[in-house]
């Protein structure tokens, strides 16, 4: 079993890990170091039992409320969803506008003029 020394604080300590675990535990390790290191500098030198039960504490607070967020992230994506599971089953009605009149008529005398070239052009042509 591969012991591993790490530095929390400004202090080092050897810890034991399974083998191929050292990248965690030293990635573990940094964490902490980080939050102690916070408090070294905000109230400088404390017992080492103190130091690490604070700098847990403040792992801890950070992780429940990451869990928080995790969960509401979830709800909703949950709710995402329902509501698109219930637009797929409900498509929604969609209308289309009546086109005037004078659209279609124009749309017509087109066509008729279209129709008039194409028999010009066929009487010419035989």
């Amino acid at each position: 079993m591969p012991e591993v020394k790490v530095t929390i604080g400004g202090r080092e300590f050897e810890v034991a890990c399974q083998e191929g675990e050292e990248h965690f535990l030293r990635s573990a390790a940094k964490l902490l170091d980080n939050e102690a290191q916070v408090l070294v500098s905000q109230i400088g030198r404390m017992p080492e039992t103190r130091m690490l039960l604070m700098a847990g504490l403040m792992l801890a607070d950070k992780a429940a409320g990451l869990d928080d967020q995790l969960r509401m992230a979830e709800e909703r994506a949950a709710v995402a969803e329902r509501v698109a599971a219930d637009a797929r089953a409900h498509p929604e009605r969609i209308e289309v506008p009546v086109i005037p009149d004078i659209v279609t008529d124009t749309f017509g005398e087109i066509a008729a003029r279209a129709e008039a070239l194409a028999a010009r052009l066929e009487d010419r042509l035989q």
